[in-house]
């Protein structure tokens, strides 16, 4: 029952970045080369990855898709790709790319029916992001906030047949404040899907404390920006997570 890390690579432009509190304004650059960048998560251990396509989030439609293709073909473990996935065939043609899981947004607020059908056609193939800003539901790439709170939402698919929620505290995403344990925590309880972590994690001591709480329904955790500053350091990570 060992929690799943995902190192996270995000993408505006064509190239790695990491947003700030996911304001595409605040973004910092870390390499002009995805998929060598998902080959060194590869080489340091990594079986999964965690890709954004940032402008897509925003836009509604792929906008890095020769980025996230580049990828899919070098990375040999799981891809795990969200940003504006908002239709059938943009799902359907993401699995055919080679991407193992599609994680769905803004769509599954406005579009819950989508998601089911989504998630029926593609057998643990879809995960739900449930990004919170002070417990509410943001959507659009976090730029708007919605009167739903993320626990509502989440218990919305509990028989949908998803993969997992994708739980995003959005205050501290890229803010290396330290993850949200106790509200994820809180979230995996509440529901019988299995849960993401994801937003500013900061360092290996929150790695362990997730990998504690696998049984109550944490299955893996998403860093960014930590791995980039050299803050945690991947291979250590993933022993840690292993080993709880």
């Amino acid at each position: 029952m060992s929690l799943i890390v995902f190192p996270a690579i995000d993408l505006k432009a064509g190239q790695v970045v990491r947003l700030a509190e996911g304001d595409m304004d605040r973004a910092t650059v870390y390499g002009d080369d995805p998929a060598a960048q998902a080959m060194l998560f590869a080489e340091a251990g990594a079986g999964h990855l965690h890709v954004v396509d940032l402008d897509g989030a925003f836009a509604g439609e792929s906008r890095n898709g020769d980025a996230v293709r580049a990828i899919v073909d070098r990375f040999p473990g799981h891809v795990q790709l969200g940003g504006g996935i908002r239709t059938p065939a943009s799902v359907d043609g993401w699995f055919e790319a080679g991407v193992s899981r599609v994680v769905i947004g803004t769509a599954a607020l406005e579009n819950p029916q989508f998601v089911r059908d989504m998630a029926a056609a593609f057998p643990g193939g879809i995960v739900v992001a449930v990004d919170a800003r002070d417990g509410m539901v943001a959507t659009k790439g976090w730029a708007d906030v919605s009167t739903t709170s993320a626990v509502d939402l989440a218990r919305r698919f509990e028989d949908a047949g998803v993969a997992a929620l994708l739980f995003t505290d959005v205050g501290r995403d890229g803010m290396l404040k330290g993850c949200n344990v106790e509200a994820t925590v809180d979230l995996a309880r509440a529901v019988s899907i299995p849960v993401i972590a994801s937003g500013g994690v900061k360092g290996i001591a929150e790695i362990h404390v997730l990998a504690l709480h696998a049984r109550d329904g944490i299955e893996g955790v998403i860093t960014g920006r930590a791995l980039y500053d050299g803050r945690l350091d991947l291979a250590a990570a993933l022993n840690v997570a292993a080993a709880a």
